[in-house]
């Protein structure tokens, strides 16, 4: 196993990194491009033994490892699953990742889990709920997590601030950081008609420790409006690439990830999609 006292990735560099998928596994080793390091989804890793964690041992000698939660439910109204929580624990402990992550949204009812991150009310009531849910967990894995903003597709409306306003709440309540997914940000303000450069313009950048970058579907609602998926299922199109770069401008170099989890492409097409953010990087940081 991997000895954490052995490892020296302490943090994400403001480079590209990618999701790692177990096909591209060879052509990393081989050559991985502009990629600097990886994504991983905790739960796919909670396992004892076999070739998936052997893989990762591997590739975390190599490149600072970025975890990322889909599955705790952070803003559910039911306490957090506490086996969860422990294996989590125990993946954090041994692997040692320069970054830990999860969204802000909920995915269980009772005993039921959702095939969904659903969104949650801005309500000071929720803000409470889920500020005790991120101590619990920084709490439990000893270290400092970061929040991932949603995409949203409606609003509610007994919200009672802004999705900004209760971000930043949140950050001041707990301590936690944030994760700026700013295909989100695209996909949530086409959906509710607002700005997405006034979204950003914003944003506390001062406790942004990471950015996503994915793809989306494009399709209509009931009266023919836009109405975008986040579906990480394909490339990240021209006005995110441009809200992108906007974003970097403001906050400056950070580390960025492409998030391509669904029709998952070969490893040349995903690493053209690391230069482009990489050229973003250069050319805000020379």
């Amino acid at each position: 196993m991997l000895d954490a006292a052995n490892r020296h990735f302490d943090h994400l560099p403001n480079r590209p990194g990618v999701g790692y998928k177990p096909q591209h596994y060879s052509d990393i080793l081989a050559d991985p491009g502009p990629v600097d390091w990886l994504e991983i989804h905790a739960e796919n890793y909670m396992g004892d033994g076999g070739r998936p964690l052997a893989q990762l041992r591997h590739l975390a000698e190599r490149f600072p490892i970025s975890v990322h939660g889909v599955g705790l439910s952070i803003g559910g109204e039911s306490p957090l699953d506490p086996d969860h929580l422990a294996r989590l624990k125990h993946l954090v402990s041994w692997l040692n990742p320069a970054s830990f992550s999860e969204h802000l949204a909920w995915s269980t009812h009772d005993s039921h889990f959702l095939n969904d991150l659903l969104p949650l009310p801005y309500t000071a009531r929720t803000l409470d709920r889920v500020a005790r849910h991120i101590d619990q967990v920084q709490d439990t894995v000893g270290r400092r997590m970061l929040l991932e903003n949603p995409s949203t597709y409606l609003a509610f409306s007994d919200n009672e601030m802004s999705e900004i306003e209760f971000l930043s709440g949140i950050v001041q309540r707990t301590g936690c950081g944030l994760l700026l997914d700013v295909n989100n940000v695209f996909v949530s303000a086409t959906n509710q008609q607002t700005d997405p450069v006034g979204y950003i313009n914003a944003f506390p950048m001062a406790d942004v420790g990471e950015i996503h970058l994915g793809g989306h579907d494009e399709d209509q609602d009931d009266h023919g409006a836009p109405l975008l998926i986040d579906s990480h299922g394909r490339e990240v199109v021209d006005p995110v690439w441009a809200l992108y770069a906007h974003t970097i401008e403001v906050a400056g170099p950070r580390p960025t990830l492409i998030e391509w989890d669904n029709d998952v492409p070969d490893w040349l097409t995903l690493a053209a999609e690391a230069a482009r953010a990489d050229g973003v990087l250069t050319r805000v940081a020379a």
